[in-house]
Parts: C-alpha cells; structure tokens; sequence
C-alpha cells in the first residue's frame, strides 16, 4: 500500500515555483525581480522561488490596505457582513484542504498527518469562529441620568502588520488574520520566509471568496533589514501582531516604539510538564511524550522539560525510554511517520549543540542521531536526556526541537521553584489526582496557561499568551477583538438640558 501522498497534484491553480507577493487582490513579483529559495527540509531541494520583498513593495501593500481601509467597503460593512464573508473564506480553507496539508508539509517538514488533521482544519475554525463571535459581541452602555447616557463601541485600528511563524504557518497566520479583518481592518501579512507556500494559496482562497481589493495583503521577504522590520517601521502601519522569537520581539518593539504602534508578541516557551507520584501515569506519560515531540518538537507550547517526583523517577524514564525510541522518524509524506525534518540546517545544528551540551550537564538516554537514509534532509531522532540540573542551560534554555530534558524532584515546592526558573512563562502542565495540590500549583506557577492533566485543550474564547519573556498581551476570543479594535467612550446628552 502506498502510503505517500501525490505532490504533483498540489497547487492546482497557483504555479509551485514562483511565489508572488498578493498585493491590491492580485499576485505580484517583487518590485526589484529578486526572489529567494524555498528548501524542502526532508529532502534538502529548492521547492519555490519567492519574491523578495523591500521597501517598494511594503509600501505599495500599505497604500493598498490604506486606500481600501480609508475608501473600500470592508470597514463600513455591517459586522454580519464581514463575517459572512470570512466564513465562506473558512469554507474554501476545508475544500482545498489536501493542497494546503501538502503544502504544508513541504515547507514544514512536519508530518501530513499533522497537517491534514489538525493545522489546516484548525485554519479554517480559526475564520469560522471568530466570525461567530465577533458578530455576537457588544460594548457598554452606562446611564447617568434620565437626560445623559455613555457607552463605548469599538473601532478598526486601520492598517495591521501581522508576522507569523514557520512552525504552525497557516494555523497561526490564520489566527490573526480572522479577528483582524472581522474588525474593519485591513491588513499586511509577512509570513516566515521558510515557509511561504500556504500563504500563498490563501491569496488565492481570498480572491475567491470576494474578500474586496487590498485588505489582505502578503509581502513575502526576510525579517531583519528585510520585509518584516520595514513593516514594523511603517509610519502608516497602527499595529504589530508578531509571534516567534525572543530577540525578534525586543527588536520590534524597539522600532515600533518609534512610531508609537500598537503591540502584541506571542513568544518563546520552555514549557513544564510536572508529574507528581499519584499522577495517572497510563495518561501522563503519552501525553508528556507528545508535547515533547510534536511538530518535531518546534513548538513555543512544547512540554520539553519533564519534572518528575523522586519517588517515581526511576520508573518514568524506564517507561519513557523505549516509547521514545519506538517515534517513527522520516519521511513526512508517509501517513505512518510520527516526526518529520526540522526546519532547517541552522536549527539542526542548533539543536544538535544543546544535545552535545546535554551529555555534559545531563545523561544522554536515546536520540540526537541523523538519519542514514534521508542524508540531505534535516532528520533527526528524538532526544531523551535525564539526570538534568534544574540551573543548567538545557533546562532553562528554549531548544525548539524534539528534545526532552528529565529532572527529578522531591516537594511540591521543589517543584514549582524548578518550573518558574526559566525566562520563560507561556505553558506548564501539572499531572496529580490531588485537586487541593494542582490548584496550590496552578496559583504559583509562573505561566500564561496551567493545563491540569492535559495538554494542548483549547477553548479559542480563553486567552492564549505568556508572561516574562513569553509574550506581551493575549490572543483568543474578545481578547484579540480588543486587540484588533481602538475603544472608544461616547458620553451623550439628549432632552432639555438643565
């Protein structure tokens, strides 16, 4: 049985190797005919070519999301209206659902698995929830007297920078996209340069879905000196929704401090997944196994340090090992693989180094190993490494890679100082058949969302975000609507006036 996709069925209507920049409702080139390579990370081939996007073109896709914010219909529609059109955008997410999961998967190399069952169908939740519920939402109204009432109603911002990821390209592309637009918005959107294939469709699935000229825009490019900071430079650009890296966030607010622009940074994580001895562990340990090593392990929501009570130490990691060792590594086109590429070369080495570091600070059990029969792909086994030093690098570093650290502890306070050491604050997991000891846990973990025996559930009404160094305000239901929006207080006098 043929387990392997067909490729050659993908992107039925947009050429595969020649990425445009969407600009004004139509497909472009860059201004200066340059473009860049898009790398297959399985296999090591040039997959696109893409436009290279500069300050010609970042100022053409904001004069056009500006004139069709300042004159076009899409901010003076009715919110139902929006919506309505935002669904039918989910709708054509779902149809061509095999193109985008392909697409993905070649520009990722994550598994197609992953991409057809859970990063693309939750693209298209992503436009059909926040179009239920922004059509649902209203403001305050507040009544002074019998001849004075006050209430607010909230505004488009105008014009919106949206920088997303290479990790989740779609799935979270879309998750700023859909709240953006339903609004009054309109938009630039700069995807990750390794990843810039499923965007790409998505100007597509717009155009078909009569979203009006210029109010989703893609500049494809690089970030630093390159698309990405020219966008969160604009003088014309209101906000920045960024999520990726640290650095990259301290160097946008940097230079959107310039222009005052309004901000929101989803960042990085080094995630705790903390197993105390009464935990079930038939359900802790599968599911610690998957927040350490989905998407290969490039996720800010990874479980990737495991925290495990001394008393039960010993037996997690004998159950743990050849689990591990058992993850099917390759090919990410095969329906049977549960681990793809990396991303790239340089996050290889990357994660290659803190392996190496782990076997000085830490006991190396199973992992780290490049595979023989995928030598041009950016393949590697995943790595257990126990015995960890809670202050040491690995364990306090953020790795993005299928790398799981183990350390041992011996209280319940032990523990918590353990997970809060750490820059980082986006998630922690907390596995105990105790409900007095996981909400003492909850309440003093340092972390933007506690799951208590579960990982990765998600409500998209809840806010998603971190603290420290994890990100700055929070993402999911009115919370990106309050992000998306300017709130404005109108006090009104009416009647005879005393």
């Amino acid at each position: 049985m043929n387990n392997t996709p067909n490729p050659s069925s993908i992107l039925s209507k947009t050429d595969m190797r020649s990425l445009n920049h969407f600009i004004n409702g139509a497909f472009h080139p860059a201004k200066s005919g340059k473009t860049f390579e898009n790398i297959n990370p399985a296999t090591g081939e040039c997959i696109a070519h893409v436009a290279l996007g500069d300050k010609q073109d970042i100022d053409l896709a904001v004069e056009a999301a500006q004139k069709a914010f300042k004159t076009g219909p899409w901010p003076k529609m009715a919110i139902t209206e929006r919506c309505h059109l935002l669904k039918k955008v989910g709708d054509l997410i779902l149809e061509r659902l095999d193109d985008l999961a392909l697409a993905e998967t070649l520009d990722t190399g994550k598994p197609i698995v992953e991409s057809r069952e859970g990063d693309i169908p939750r693209s298209a939740q992503n436009f059909h929830f926040f179009a239920d519920y922004a059509s649902s939402q209203g403001e305050e109204s507040f009544t002074l007297n019998q001849n004075e009432r006050h209430f607010t109603v909230r505004e488009p911002l105008g014009v919106v920078g949206l920088i997303t990821p290479w990790n989740l390209p779609l799935y979270l592309a879309t998750w700023k996209i859909a709240p953006c637009l339903a609004m009054g918005n309109t938009c630039i959107l700069k995807p990750a340069e390794w990843t810039p294939t499923t965007a790409t469709i998505l100007g597509e699935v717009f155009q078909e879905a009569g979203i009006p000229p210029g109010v989703f825009n893609i500049v494809h490019g690089f970030g630093q000196h390159g698309a990405g900071e020219l966008l969160t430079t604009h003088p014309d650009v209101r906000a920045i929704s960024f999520t990726g890296e640290t650095t990259t966030g301290k160097a946008i607010m940097s230079s959107a401090a310039q222009t005052l622009k309004k901000l929101s940074f989803e960042l990085g994580g080094k995630g705790a997944n903390i197993i105390f001895e009464d935990a079930d562990l038939e359900e802790a340990l599968p599911t610690a196994i998957r927040a350490a090593y989905r998407n290969q392990g490039e996720i800010c929501l990874a479980g990737s340090r495991l925290l495990v009570e001394h008393s039960i130490y010993n037996d997690v990691l004998d159950r743990l090992l050849p689990e591990i060792q058992a993850i099917r590594v390759g090919n990410p086109q095969d329906l049977n693989t549960q681990m793809g590429a990396i991303i790239s070369p340089e996050q290889l080495a990357k994660v290659q180094s803190y392996i190496t570091l782990g076997a000085q600070e830490g006991n190396v059990l199973c992992g780290g190993e490049r595979l023989k029969d995928f030598p041009d792909g950016n393949f590697l086994t995943p790595a257990l490494i126990a015995d960890v030093p809670p202050d040491s690098r690995i364990a306090t570093e953020e790795i993005f890679g299928p790398v799981l650290t183990v350390t041992p502890f011996k209280s319940e306070e032990e523990a918590i100082s353990i997970a809060n050491n750490t820059p980082y604050g986006l998630s922690t997991s907390i596995w105990s058949q105790d409900v007095n000891r996981c909400h003492r846990v909850s309440s003093q973990i340092q972390a933007g969302i506690i799951w208590v025996n579960c990982w990765f559930s998600r409500d998209l009404r809840t806010p998603f975000g971190g603290q420290k160094s994890s990100g700055i305000g929070r993402e999911g239901g009115r919370y990106s609507l309050e992000f998306f929006s300017e709130l404005k207080t109108i006090c009104y006098r009416y009647g005879e006036h005393t």
